[in-house]
């Protein structure tokens, strides 16, 4: 546990880069140009309710290496000896031919400061070739498929417009794990209308199937998405500050010791959150985290059954 957690009760990221490259590590953001198709009318035109531009709203603009090196600027002037992981997080990133994946990767690939590339996709848009090439890519550099989960609950992904089954995100999951795919999974807590209840048992059958990692943050209410709408037409109830930081707590405490932990809350727009505006304090909430595991004397794994 000491190797893995150092001075934290969980396995953070940045312990993790540090176990693996032996450096500081930072995520450049990369738009790719991708599409979704929950979005472009293959499944759906209006997306996910809580997404605003594809999660997109940290990206840049211009190529793939023009992007990269705005992010690298920004980068080095923090950490000038940082190794930099190319992060394709706006929209789905393996919405397309293989041919297509191929070029705009290997761009990334293609830096001398890229020490890796992480993917953000759907478990719907990971065919067979796709998959192919992902195992290839991973047998040759650090690779990280992310896969937005958000709720192991069928309800809550209808009412969310999430288009995807539970189902085959544990299929997808269990076939790149099968290839040795890196996977991230990625969940939110406070969905409209989930009890505490719920959101628990999310992680816990998130941990049975064994991630690498998962990233665990709160839901925004942005400006623009038609979550917002739905929240000014009726509110539901948004997870209080203190509310949050005990159930992070109790959710750490069910995965397995080795998944590494990228995130515990999140990054919302600023200039567009409405709600919780609590949530913007993110070293706050981090703090309050560590103060309570520390006060209950648990960690991550704790009541991990493997």
């Amino acid at each position: 546990m000491d190797r893995l957690y150092g001075n934290q009760r969980y396995y953070a990221l940045h312990r993790y880069y540090k176990n693996t490259f032996g450096r500081k590590i930072h995520k450049a953001v990369i738009d790719g140009g991708f599409t979704c198709p929950n979005k472009d009318g293959t499944l759906s035109h209006q997306g996910c309710l809580f997404c605003l531009k594809g999660s997109g709203y940290f990206t840049g603009r211009g190529t793939i290496t023009e992007q990269l090196a705005a992010e690298k600027k920004r980068i080095f002037a923090k950490e000038p000896n940082a190794g930099i992981i190319a992060y394709f997080q706006a929209n789905t990133n393996t919405y397309a031919p293989v041919s297509v994946l191929k070029s705009r990767f290997e761009e990334a690939l293609a830096d001398k400061d890229v020490v890796g590339i992480s993917i953000g996709t759907r478990a719907d848009c990971l065919p067979d070739e796709t998959i192919k090439y992902l195992c290839e890519l991973s047998e040759r550099n650090w690779l990280t498929v992310e896969i937005g989960l958000q709720t192991v609950h069928e309800d809550t992904a209808d009412r969310m417009n999430l288009c995807c089954s539970r189902t085959l995100i544990k299929e997808q999951v269990v076939k790149l794990k099968k290839y040795g795919i890196r996977v991230c999974l990625h969940i939110i807590n406070g969905l409209p209308y989930e009890t505490h209840e719920q959101m628990i048992e999310t992680v816990r059958e998130a941990a049975s199937w064994k991630p690498d990692a998962v990233k665990i943050q709160l839901l925004h209410v942005i400006e623009g998405t038609p979550l917002a709408e739905m929240y000014k037409d009726k509110p539901f109830p948004i997870l209080e500050e203190d509310e949050y930081v005990r159930l992070v707590v109790q959710q750490l405490e069910y995965l397995p010791p080795f998944t590494v932990c990228e995130r515990l809350t999140g990054d919302g727009d600023g200039s567009k959150l409405i709600a919780p505006l609590w949530s913007i304090r993110k070293m706050h909430i981090l703090n309050k985290i560590a103060q309570l595991q520390k006060l209950r004397d648990t960690f991550q794994g704790k009541k991990y059954i493997p």
